[in-house]
């Protein structure tokens, strides 16, 4: 039974609601579709940046969004599809980005957006499934089943959902699994309870239901109504982004939107996760052009960067650091549909006030056929040694083992310290 309609499939956990649903009543009205908690104020303890992690779904192909102009494997590899240098724009000695990536020039070159190639998982992995499962769970190796998202914002001492948010989808963030309180929404203002209406006021309903009740189960319903009353005071107050900010009329535009005003709103927010897909090209890649599917693809994904970034504003951004990560890259060389195929080295995108940006950082392997792995563009860098430096420096998690077992942070200089 959906319970809210905006958070219908977030996984609850044994610390959300089965203890509180020991009886039976609420666990079976909520079932594992709900992890919410008290309306709140802003936890004025915590001093790092809001993490917001964009995952490109289907396996971007960083070759093409961060071009390795001075490798001339990238130009012999690519024929129909590779990007020409002239067209290439915040050109160094040897990188250049899209020209689909036009919108985030002006962040590029103040040094708010940065790059790292030739980053990706421990080991190949050309499955979709498997491959982001893996990705989000973040643990290779061990039996965690976890996701880091949820390792974090725990380590962090998140008490409530709005500390950590899926925003877009009502699917569960897996990279949010776990016992950390969270919350996923397709939208602020689409936030209510399945059947709320002013003739059946169901969450009212519920308050005066457990009144009474014995903590565990009043908490849990002051963990929904709170949720929803919190929700309430966001839609009510409305929303107007500033600085002249336009987010594009897309998916990924809104729930960029939502987070920017969850961020400006103090709702204690540590982390929030966004979904942008349909990066799969097999085939019709197309070269650097409108009209074409991957340059399509770049701008849509720029013109949202660029608006959330506007409509921060640079306190807002100086408090905030994004970063793009996918289950895998893509084929150097292209196929003969015009496309490429799965992958593995790739490109990490991160925006943010801290980020030493305007440049790619990361040790590039290069193209040519010894440098290859199976056809692929080497990884130098574990992506998580790349979230961990940023962990360490703006989030204040020095133990980074304890999000990602194993691994040290990355000592690539890719953001300040707070």
């Amino acid at each position: 039974m959906s319970v809210v309609e905006a958070c219908d499939c977030v996984p609850v956990t044994r610390r959300k609601v089965l203890a509180a649903g020991a009886a039976g009543a609420f666990a079976g009205l909520v079932g594992e579709q709900l992890a919410t908690q008290l309306a709140f104020a802003a936890d004025s303890s915590y001093a790092g940046d809001v993490l917001v992690l964009l995952s490109l779904r289907g396996g971007f192909d960083g070759l093409s969004a961060v071009v390795p102009a001075g490798d001339p494997g990238y130009y012999a590899a690519r024929p129909g599809i590779a990007v020409p240098k002239s067209q290439l724009i915040g050109r160094g000695s040897y990188f250049g980005l899209n020209p689909a990536l036009a919108p985030l020039l002006p962040f590029w070159r103040a040094g708010t957006l940065g790059a790292v190639h030739a980053v990706g998982q421990p080991a190949p992995n050309r499955s979709h499934f498997s491959a982001m499962e893996e990705l989000e769970r973040a643990a290779p190796g061990t039996t965690l089943r976890t996701g880091w998202l949820d390792r974090m914002t725990g380590r962090l001492g998140a008490d409530h959902p709005f500390d950590a948010v899926s925003v877009g989808s009502a699917m569960p963030a897996r990279v949010l699994a776990g016992p950390a309180p969270n919350l996923g929404l397709t939208s602020i203002d689409d936030f209510v309870l399945s059947g709320e209406d002013p003739k059946r006021p169901m969450a009212a309903t519920m308050a005066a239901l457990y009144a009474g009740a014995p903590q565990a189960l009043a908490q849990t319903t002051a963990m929904t109504t709170g949720a929803l009353a919190t929700a309430g005071q966001l839609k009510a107050a409305g929303y107007q982004p500033a600085n002249g900010a336009a987010y594009p009329d897309t998916e990924l535009g809104a729930a960029l939107r939502d987070v920017a005003r969850l961020i400006k709103a103090d709702v204690g927010l540590l982390s929030a996760t966004v979904d942008s897909g349909d990066w799969d090209m097999h085939e019709n890649l197309g070269a650097a052009a409108p009209g074409k599917k991957m340059y399509d693809h770049l701008a849509d994904l720029a013109k949202a960067l660029a608006a959330f970034a506007t409509d921060l504003g640079p306190a807002g951004l100086g408090r905030v650091t994004l970063v793009t990560i996918s289950e895998f890259g893509r084929r150097v060389r292209q196929n003969g549909s015009g496309g490429l195929d799965h992958g593995y080295g790739n490109a990490m995108l991160v925006l943010g006030g801290g980020v030493r940006g305007g440049k790619v950082h990361g040790r590039w392997p290069g193209l040519a056929a010894a440098q290859l792995v199976d056809g692929d563009l080497a990884v130098t860098t574990d992506y998580r040694a790349v979230i961990g430096e940023i962990l360490r420096a703006r989030c204040g998690i020095s133990d980074v083992a304890s999000v990602f077992p194993g691994v040290r942070p990355s000592s690539l200089g890719l953001v300040s310290a707070r």
